[in-house]
């Protein structure tokens, strides 16, 4: 597809002008099929993930041809023209309804009359012969009752696609070995890729098997292998070094005796529990030590190896030279080996779960065909995969025409989003924390990596976790705050969300992102953050000297059993000491009073006219800075930013604004026609001064604005 596509009549296209930007208006079945003509760079969004929007999973999941977990531009139009291409009414492709007239279905075309001759099917094996209208029910009872036949073309056989025992054994076995995927009435099954996978397998096996050394006869008990193995990694040390005792004893005669053991050796055994020290025994030659150099299997064995020489004597000696006595060192060569061929052997057999089988049960598939036969079912299977693709051709027009509009309207525009007549798909549910609802909540599944991103979006966000039934479901939510104050808004605080679904989860604030919120917070956060600084430092101050007070108290008290006589000195009025406190507080009244009085002459100076100004010049000064920041970060506000780090590719700067930015939070009110009682019984007692004080203040500024005025001489 070209980026501007063109037709003989190019569609005019509408616009309304939402988020900073000009968005197409789709409301027909025309705007839809004429998709593939608008300019791409009109689009709003170009591609969106499958996961985590709040859109039918099934309808995203068939537009989504390539299976890659988004949505794209092609995918969008591609859908548009094909339900085009399958009604004669195309008002329907807008109908949002969950089911679809026969008669709305174009018969005439290709793809038409597949759908209709599919709906008409299904509808019949329903026992509704004589329905006109196919719905998504229909569907769903009609794809349950035909997965549960033999074959329903999808490629996957079961064991019980078989009347023959010992095929559906072998299905059995293959979803043992190789895995199952799952049959389209649910159960477990084969398809071609196992059964590929499986015969490959088998062939290794099979050719391992068919080795030269098992031929020869010099292959172990399949059985006793494993035990075969151990037992030579243990005993073959322990007969080379008995050969080569031998060879010392043959080379000189001196050497036999030593080659035995010594005798402090044996002295030591002997004086112990033979039972306590098998390893002290083990360590001495594994049988008497001859010149003769031959190693007899049944006597003079050392005990702590007798057992072991014997099990290794029936598992790996007699299968290559049979039943004997005794065995030369030449002997022990040829053994050594042959029996090194079959370990290399044995070491290279497949790791599969299929050799696992065993030779017998491999041959048997071999020799009967097995793979053929299941073949032939695959085959039997697949050839009803177009009647079943037609069905979901039906459920794919009727949920097309249900949806397809909808999602139009979250992606070609964001109108569902700014017009406000709904949620965006992108829209999770509603926060419920602080006394406010915040509607502007999305799905996160990576808070650290979603925030890098989202960050650049300007608007305060707090991430929650979400829990629902004691815990077992977990989500983790976005949260927009566009309205009120941040004030109480702090990790660890708990508010509850609800779901589009209506269901309800706890929510707790796990990390926030800090922007301006509104105009008005900016205005007051000044003058919040002077409160809190002042009401700080005095707690710091206060703190200090209570801790000073205690710390003098407690130093007083360990001296009092020491120094009686001053002690009665200090309890005495140092008239001195007061005098000089008293004039050091006098002081600091005087400077603050000294100050106040300059600050008050000064303002009683200026004209009447000047002294509005003079107050908006001090509430400027303090306010503006942070107004003009929020002023300038409200006006950055950007929804793309918050979806692209979901995994959107959104095309435009959406901007929320500050007047939208409020709609998507909603604060505490009460409800119109509500009465309320003023009289709370626990309230705090209302000093005379709170009204009083303003009061007359306002008198003695009306008296310097008359006086000032020359009414009073």
């Amino acid at each position: 597809m070209t980026e501007n596509s063109s037709t003989a009549v190019p569609h005019q296209w509408r616009f309304f002008r939402a988020g900073g930007f000009d968005q197409v208006l789709l409301d027909t079945a025309e705007d839809l099929l004429a998709l593939d003509q608008l300019d791409k760079k009109l689009w709003s969004a170009l591609s969106c993930t499958v996961i985590g929007v709040e859109f039918d999973r099934r309808t995203l999941e068939l537009i989504d041809t390539d299976h890659d977990g988004h949505i794209r531009v092609a995918e969008i139009v591609a859908a548009a023209a094909w339900a085009g291409g399958c009604l004669r009414d195309r008002s329907f492709l807008v109908s949002g309804r969950e089911e679809l007239p026969l008669a709305a279905i174009d018969g005439a075309s290709e793809a038409g009359g597949r759908v209709l001759a599919a709906a008409r099917t299904m509808l019949d094996n329903l026992g509704r012969t004589d329905a006109v209208v196919m719905s998504l029910d229909d569907v769903a009872r009609s794809e349950e009752s035909m997965s549960r036949t033999r074959f329903n073309g999808d490629g996957v056989i079961t064991p019980a696609s078989t009347d023959d025992e010992e095929l559906a054994c072998w299905v059995t076995a293959i979803i043992d070995c190789c895995g199952g995927v799952p049959d389209r009435s649910g159960e477990a099954g084969i398809g071609r890729v196992q059964l590929e996978q499986f015969s490959d397998e088998a062939a290794a096996a099979l050719e391992w098997w068919d080795n030269p050394v098992v031929k020869a006869g010099v292959g172990i008990d399949e059985d006793m292998r494993e035990e075969a193995l151990s037992l030579w990694e243990q005993l073959a040390p322990k007969i080379d070094d008995y050969f080569l005792r031998c060879g010392m004893a043959a080379y000189d005669g001196r050497a036999e005796a030593l080659m035995n053991g010594s005798e402090e050796q044996l002295v030591l055994l002997a004086a112990r529990n033979l039972t306590e020290a098998r390893d002290d025994m083990a360590s001495l030659p594994l049988a008497s030590v001859s010149a003769t150099g031959g190693l007899n299997l049944e006597a003079g064995v050392n005990p702590a190896w007798r057992e072991v020489l014997q099990r290794f004597r029936t598992l790996v000696l007699v299968p290559v030279f049979g039943e004997r006595g005794a065995m030369t060192m030449d002997e022990w060569k040829v053994v050594k080996e042959r029996f090194q061929e079959c370990r290399a052997w044995w070491e290279a057999r497949p790791a599969t779960a299929v050799a696992g089988l065993g030779l017998e049960r491999i041959m048997v598939w071999r020799d009967r065909s097995v793979a053929e036969k299941l073949a032939g079912l695959l085959e039997q299977d697949l050839r009803l995969q177009p009647a079943f693709e037609a069905m979901v051709d039906v459920e794919r027009l009727i949920r097309y025409c249900r949806d397809l509009l909808t999602l139009a309207n979250n992606f070609v525009s964001f109108r569902e989003f700014y017009s406000r007549r709904g949620a965006a798909i992108f829209q999770a549910g509603t926060l419920y924390l602080d006394g406010r609802s915040f509607e502007l909540c999305i799905t996160v599944d990576d808070v650290a990596r979603h925030a890098v991103l989202a960050n650049q979006s300007r608007l305060y966000l707090a991430y929650c976790d979400c829990r629902r039934s004691g815990g077992a479901e977990k989500k983790t939510i976005a949260a927009a705050i566009t309205g009120g104050s941040a004030d109480q808004l702090l990790v660890g605080r708990n508010g509850v969300f609800y779901d589009r679904t209506g269901q309800d989860w706890d929510a707790t604030i796990v990390r926030i992102i800090e922007h301006p919120i509104s105009i008005r917070q900016a205005f007051w956060d000044p003058y919040k953050r002077i409160g809190t600084m002042v009401g700080e430092q005095i707690q710091k101050i206060a703190a200090a000297r209570s801790r000073a007070a205690e710390e003098k108290a407690a130093a007083n008290l360990m001296q009092a059993g020491q120094k009686k006589d001053e002690k009665a000195a200090q309890q005495a009025f140092d008239v001195g000491k007061f005098a000089g406190i008293f004039a050091a507080i006098g002081l600091a009244v005087g400077a603050i009073g000294t100050a106040i009085a300059s600050i008050l002459t000064g303002f009683f100076k200026l004209p009447w006219w000047q002294m509005p100004l003079a107050l908006g010049g001090i509430v400027l000064l303090i306010s503006g800075p942070s107004v003009l920041i929020a002023l300038f970060k409200l006006r950055q506000r950007n929804l793309g930013r918050l979806l692209d780090a979901n995994g959107w590719a959104v095309n435009t700067r959406a901007v929320i604004n500050i007047p939208f930015g409020a709609s998507l939070t909603s604060l505490a009110a009460l409800p119109p026609g509500a009465s309320r009682a003023l009289n709370d019984p626990f309230a705090e007692q209302k000093s005379p001064w709170r009204w009083l004080a303003p009061l007359l203040m306002g008198l003695v500024l009306a008296g310097v604005v008359v006086w000032k005025l020359g009414m009073i001489r």
